[in-house]
């Protein structure tokens, strides 16, 4: 997801300022703003927003049968919408599990919060400091929604053998686990996720991709290497079934698009792909309505999709089209359960409670349940124990859910199916299109596939050229899966 912001671009004084908003693992802690931190009764407290003190934190003698997730989260700054949902979300998701289940195997969760505020630098430090776990509870794994905290990570991690979570985004080649064993683009790689808009866009022309013939396609990103992911990919989907492609930029935080949109405007496309973050989003949607294109031509990717991406453009919003892994909305016997367990108890993670339910809190929930799912398979070959990274890596890499399975955690029609190998960090690569109605997402396709099998040789070349350049022996998946 997202754009990478450079060590090099904030320097000294950033990591400087690391020691004024730090990361929080104490009970107490408060955000820069000074108010107290929400967190539930099993965890050390993180700096949120919300009005309530937290409860006190794990005693080392308790942890000692604890599974820590570290979170590198963002509730303040400019992407905190992101942030605050994702994360409240998937907080709630182990809160529901602590209470209802007593964790997974008698072994419950706990965490800490450690505030990015979406810069690199402080995700690094953040992950520096939480990695070797909390009060003796080892780290199970990281999930820092941010490629370029990601990014900064992959070696780290590696070294560490502490297994990195990209959920829909992150390094597309990381999908390629010969080569990247410990980073997971769960989901959804960027490249997946333009193949199956193009595929979509095939089926809206009357069929399938070779009907965008002839036809024009603008991507609109932001003006940073989360944005520029898919340019590559795009240029081949564009070869091969006949349609030409324009890319813009838009330059962060996105809030002046005018000259883009009227470049739009006369080259007239058919289509304009939003690859956008943030106020980026809203602002290409009230753009797009000033200067006359229609907004049901505008098809927004992952992180693009949002109630708060779309909601601020007011009623010119209508009609918008995005695609999603997910839906929205708390019709789900497990967000039920995250009701009756967690939110009627006082105990959820969200300051705004209205937003339960939503794209960004539901995709915390789904990060939640792999994550977890992930631990509870790992203590299948390891034991029911608290377990370190490198375990729960092997857990992930053979994680699959069926539909019986999503059922059982009352995700069906949630979640995708998803299965995992040494070869695939992936796993799922599927989308599924939705609308905005004026008050909320309508979802209006059924499951749409990525071409899988043209993108995978595109991604092994690459993750082998990432390979050689850092001197890399790819694993052998099948004399591991041998042993």
């Amino acid at each position: 997801m997202k754009p990478i912001l450079s060590l090099a671009t904030y320097g000294a004084a950033a990591l400087l300022a690391l020691a004024a908003h730090g990361c929080s693992t104490n009970a107490n802690a408060t955000e820069s703003t000074g108010a107290p931190a929400r967190e539930p009764a099993t965890l050390e407290a993180a700096p949120t927003q919300a009005a309530e003190p937290a409860a006190p934190a794990a005693s080392p003698d308790s942890a000692k049968n604890e599974q820590y997730f570290p979170l590198q989260s963002y509730r303040s700054g400019p992407y905190a919408a992101g942030g605050t949902g994702f994360f409240g979300g998937f907080i709630d998701y182990l809160q529901l599990v602590n209470a209802r289940d007593n964790g997974v195997g008698g072994v419950k969760f706990t965490w800490s919060e450690c505030e990015t505020e979406y810069v690199v630098e402080r995700g690094v430090e953040c992950y520096e400091r939480l990695k070797k776990g909390l009060n003796g509870a080892p780290s199970a794994a990281f999930n820092p929604l941010s490629v370029g905290i990601a990014y900064a990570l992959i070696d780290r991690a590696t070294t560490d053998k502490n297994p990195i979570i990209t959920i829909n985004h992150g390094r597309t080649d990381s999908t390629d686990g010969r080569v990247f064993p410990y980073i997971f683009p769960l989901q959804l790689n960027p490249y997946s996720e333009v193949s199956a808009i193009i595929n979509y866009l095939g089926q809206r022309a009357g069929g399938d991709p070779e009907k965008l013939r002839g036809k024009k396609i603008v991507t609109l990103y932001h003006g940073s290497p989360y944005g520029k992911e898919t340019i590559p990919v795009l240029d081949i989907l564009a070869k091969k079934y006949g349609f030409e492609v324009k890319h813009l930029e838009v330059p962060h935080p996105g809030n002046e698009q005018q000259s883009q949109w009227l470049e739009i405007k006369r080259w007239k496309p058919e289509w304009v792909i939003l690859r956008g973050w943030g106020v980026m989003n809203p602002v290409a949607i009230k753009t797009a309505a000033k200067t006359g294109f229609p907004v049901d031509h505008i098809i927004g990717n992952i992180w693009s999709n949002s109630e708060e991406d779309v909601s601020p453009a007011g009623g010119v919003g209508k009609g918008y089209v995005s695609i999603t892994t997910h839906p929205a909305g708390r019709d789900f016997p497990v967000l039920k359960d995250i009701d009756s367990f967690v939110l009627s108890k006082g105990k959820g993670n969200m300051q705004d409670p209205k937003r339960v339910g939503s794209v960004y809190y539901n995709l915390g929930v789904i990060n939640g349940i792999l994550n977890v799912e992930a631990v509870r398979k790992a203590q299948s070959k390891f034991g029911q124990k608290p377990l370190t990274g490198e375990q729960v890596r092997w857990g992930f890499e053979n994680l699959a859910i069926d539909d019986a399975r999503l059922k059982e955690l009352g995700a069906f029609g949630l979640l995708q199916q998803i299965k995992l190998s040494c070869e695939d960090h992936e796993g799922g690569g599927r989308v599924r299109f939705q609308q905005w109605d004026g008050a909320k997402w309508q979802v209006i396709s059924d499951w749409v596939a990525a071409d899988r099998a043209l993108l995978r040789p595109i991604i092994e070349a690459s993750a082998a050229k990432y390979a050689a350049e850092k001197s890399i022996k790819p694993r052998d998946c099948a004399a591991e899966a041998a042993l």
